[in-house]
């Protein structure tokens, strides 16, 4: 059961555009001291601050049973007519994301894009 819980979210949800992102842990009992993991992607446009998303993903989990915790965040630019996605950046409030394991999940996504990361930028 909670396994497919966590199968229920989705890897990566982005917008179009350059924007703030999360880099978040999303866990689930397994019964124990077990605990199942996922890590995922999140940003939108709406965002004014990076809590403004993970407020939103934390309530999402937590409906389905699951918990979270927000790894840090940063910006994303995501062009699809380019098939562009850079990463970079940092979250005031949650400290700079790992961007390159970010790209490792935003490519299960977008396998035929070109995408980098950069440490620099806000």
């Amino acid at each position: 059961m909670t396994e497919d819980c966590l199968n229920k979210v989705p890897d990566v949800e982005i917008d179009s555009g350059v924007f703030k992102y999360v880099y978040i842990r999303v866990y689930a009992d397994a019964g124990g001291d077990e605990r199942l993991e996922k890590d995922i992607v999140r940003g939108y446009t709406f965002a004014e601050y990076h809590a403004d998303i993970y407020d939103r993903i934390d309530e999402e989990v937590q409906k389905l049973g699951l918990d979270c915790e927000c790894m840090g965040g940063g910006r994303i630019e995501h062009s699809p007519e380019r098939k562009y996605i850079k990463v970079y950046g940092y979250s005031m409030g949650y400290g700079k994301a790992n961007h390159e394991r970010s790209i490792e999940i935003l490519k299960k996504k977008y396998p035929d894009y070109n995408m980098e990361w950069s440490d620099e930028g806000y």
